[in-house]
């Protein structure tokens, strides 16, 4: 395993700016603490809250759903496998002390890349182009925020929330693939809410695969 801060002039001075925010107002500190603690299950609501808001038919929205989440899983299997050839420390555990706020406690496990970054995006990007906009968009501005929480709380450097976003756009990419071996596994998990079938299955030969 490769071991190392690896520390460049864009993540010090970028972290220092963004956490250089924190401890100066309460009610600010707790949402960003909420987003970059809670992102997954964060996730884990919006997506029942999708899953049952979607009109009753609707099995292609319900599948890129699925998607989403699985892409989130394989971004957070991404993490697992780079964590264990690369360890950064984290940055609370490198910059002198007075010089940051952690606003969260954190194990001194490996900084990069982001797992929470990865898994959000993974969830964000598993759904660009393939469902409702209201859900894409949702998700991302959600990705987005935790990206910059996690930074702001003082537990992770710019650029492992950047490689967490890039990992989460790359495993939907690479979960999409696999769409249609995906498909009864959603076509089931609908029918096990009452939901489907859309118009006597003619959709599902439109339901869209990278």
């Amino acid at each position: 395993m490769i071991r190392g801060a690896f520390l460049n002039p864009f993540d010090t001075t970028v972290y220092h700016l963004i956490n250089g925010m924190a401890g100066h107002h309460s009610l600010f500190d707790h949402v960003m603490i909420f987003f970059a603690k809670d992102a997954l299950e964060i996730y884990a609501v919006l997506f029942v809250m999708a899953w049952f808001a979607l009109p009753k038919r609707d099995l292609e929205h319900r599948h890129a759903l699925v998607m989403a989440g699985l892409s989130g899983i394989v971004a957070l299997m991404i993490n697992v496998v780079i964590g264990h050839i690369w360890f950064r420390p984290r940055p609370f555990t490198v910059f002198q002390k007075g010089t940051f706020t952690q606003l969260i406690p954190h194990s001194h496990d490996g900084s990069f890349p982001s797992d929470h970054t990865a898994g959000s995006f993974g969830f964000a990007a598993g759904s660009w182009g393939y469902n409702v906009k209201w859900i894409s968009w949702t998700f991302t501005v959600v990705a987005v925020i935790v990206m910059f929480a996690r930074v702001y709380v003082g537990v992770h450097y710019p650029t492992d929330v950047i490689a967490g976003m890039v990992i989460g756009v790359i495993a939907s990419k690479i979960t999409w693939k696999f769409s249609k071996l995906v498909l009864p596994l959603t076509t089931l998990a609908a029918k096990l809410f009452r939901f489907g079938p859309i118009q006597q299955g003619a959709r599902h030969s439109r339901l869209r695969v990278m």
